[in-house]
């Protein structure tokens, strides 16, 4: 990550000098921006945090963007995963950074312009967009979410109409007029003032508003991280704010929303965010990210901070010779089914496929059996419906069940291929046999050990850090507890499954939830089933906070 190159003074193009727009005498009007669609500069509103509130023009522009700006990279937003462009840090002052972001986008690339909430609303945005038409670069706006009213929202605390919005520095340099924000809130009980304000100021503010005539038991709210999974919210008065606030810690956002005025006495029963059942608990997921995508999101959506830590690698099978063999009896009509027993399975079989220059179609003519619905959903996002997904139990056992028994008067093959890890069990192969049924057994992919977890995680797994481990199979098991030890012994812990569970077992480690079917969407909502409970029990919000008590 690099900064983008400040304009000197004798550039042609910058800021003063003789180039567009910049050698103009006073009075002179901006120039209208360039007609054409390139080159472009975008000041995009992210919104107050939380990358779900991204607009889908935002979202659509930062795939496409090939410069990305924004104020420190330290700092960055939470911005959609993932960001193939070239992040840079802005420059300095508003005309500096639009003059930048204007040579870039001169070079024909398009430039996205970042800021918090809205372009347009408590920041430069319109400064930086004033330069850019003086200097004939055509741009566009792209609102976003507020960050004030957002994270208010996401607080649980009602804005009312009218309000106020005002932004505090840390530099002291812009402090608004405290008078007349003073006398704003005088309109009515649905007047609040909202400030944009680093947390060690909100004291200084309280004082200055008591001081303009604004009651000290006046109520007001201060979130810290609004809209993310780690939001904290605290609710005190004017004269006593600045003793109920903590400093943030390293690495957190130094600004926080307070919202100053009656409607806070709402908060308490409108906070909806942060009285989610897995609100703030740190929730280690076992899995790649492309396996976890489906787990972490529904985490988020409890309110929870999921944390991926691969435990498997996924590799070809050292000898490609069978999965050959496999694909040429496919199309050559060989197989009565085909059997799917994971996802991995349906992706190395289609990817197989792609090798060869086969698509779905190879598999006219071929009934489809899947384990369960997540394979199943994997399938049809390839364009096929299964034939068979177990009524029951989604398992080997469940498919089992339901697998009809090779009857030569109906079936014309009596051949199943089972494409499969190289560690999967002999359970389905060997019921498949028992039914009358002749099996290709097929190592289609080889799942090795995963590298270990960085130390930090390591040391948050063993010591109590993490709230809970969702564990997918045995493998998983094994595999975290050889490259990261066992949980400790406060970590929640689930199983997708009993044979998840048998091994949890084997290895010495408690369960606590286990999924009613073994799907990671299902597992998720037993935990935060299991969550309420547990917090009523402890009196505490997560287990990582019984660090130094007994359970």
């Amino acid at each position: 990550m690099t900064n983008i190159p400040q304009p000197s003074s004798d550039s042609p193009t910058a800021p003063g000098g003789r180039g567009r727009g910049a050698g103009a005498e006073r009075g002179t009007p901006a120039r209208s921006p360039r007609i054409g669609p390139a080159p472009r500069v975008v000041l995009l509103g992210c919104g107050p945090g939380d990358a779900a509130l991204l607009t889908v023009r935002g979202r659509d522009l930062l795939a496409r963007a090939d410069v990305v700006v924004v104020d420190r990279v330290d700092a960055l937003p939470q911005l959609p995963e993932p960001l193939s462009a070239e992040v840079v840090e802005a420059p300095g002052q508003a005309a500096e950074t639009a003059h930048a972001c204007a040579q870039r986008a001169a070079g024909g690339a398009l430039v996205v312009r970042v800021f918090p909430g809205d372009p347009l609303v408590g920041g430069r945005g319109a400064a930086e967009a004033t330069q850019l038409a003086a200097e004939g670069i055509p741009f566009e706006i792209v609102p976003g979410v507020p960050l004030e009213t957002g994270v208010a929202a996401y607080a649980g605390v009602p804005a009312g109409t009218p309000f106020c919005v005002a932004t505090l520095t840390s530099d002291g340099d812009a402090d608004p007029d405290w008078a007349t924000l003073a006398g704003t809130m005088s309109l009515g009980a649905t007047a609040p003032l909202l400030l944009s304000v680093p947390v060690p100021l909100v004291g200084k503010a309280a004082a200055a508003l008591i001081e303009h005539g604004r009651p000290g038991d006046t109520p007001i709210s201060v979130t810290q991280q609004g809209t993310t999974t780690s939001q904290k919210t605290v609710v005190a008065t004017l004269d006593t704010v600045g003793t109920s606030l903590t400093l943030p810690a390293e690495g957190e956002a130094p600004t926080a929303v307070a919202v100053v005025g009656a409607p806070v006495r709402a908060q308490q029963s409108l906070s909806w965010w942060e009285s989610r059942p897995l609100f703030g608990w740190t929730v280690l997921v076992p899995r790649t990210r492309e396996q976890a995508a489906e787990m972490a999101d529904r985490l988020r959506g409890y309110g929870a901070r999921p944390l991926e830590v691969p435990t498997i690698a996924v590799e070809l099978p050292r000898t490609p010779a069978p999965m050959d063999r496999a694909i040429k009896g496919l199309v050559s009509g060989r197989y009565q089914w085909i059997a799917f027993t994971s996802v991995n399975a349906m992706k190395a079989m289609r990817d197989k496929l792609d090798d060869f220059g086969l698509d779905a179609r190879a598999f006219a003519g071929v009934r489809i059996a899947v384990v369960g619905e997540s394979t199943a959903a994997a399938l049809r996002d390839y364009g096929i419906k299964p034939d068979l997904v177990p009524s029951g139990q989604q398992s080997s056992e469940g498919l089992l069940a339901d697998w009809p028994h090779f009857d030569s008067m109906l079936d014309p093959i009596d051949r199943v291929l089972l494409p499969r890890a190289d560690i999967a069990t002999e359970t389905l192969a060997a019921g498949l046999k028992d039914r009358g049924w002749a099996v290709d057994d097929v190592t289609a992919y080889r799942t090795v050990r995963a590298a270990p977890p960085p130390a930090p995680i390591r040391e948050a797994l063993k010591g109590g850090g993490v709230d809970a481990v969702l564990f997918t199979s045995s493998s998983t098991v094994r595999n975290l507890v050889g490259i990261a030890g066992k949980p400790h012994e406060r970590t929640v812990l689930g199983a997708i499954g009993p044979n998840t569970a048998d091994t949890m077992a084997e290895h010495g480690l408690r369960l606590d939830v286990m999924a009613p079917e073994p799907s990671v969407t299902v597992l998720v909502d037993a935990l935060a089933e299991f969550a309420v409970t547990w917090k009523a029990r402890e009196q505490v919000s997560r287990p990582s906070m019984l660090r130094g008590r007994r359970r």
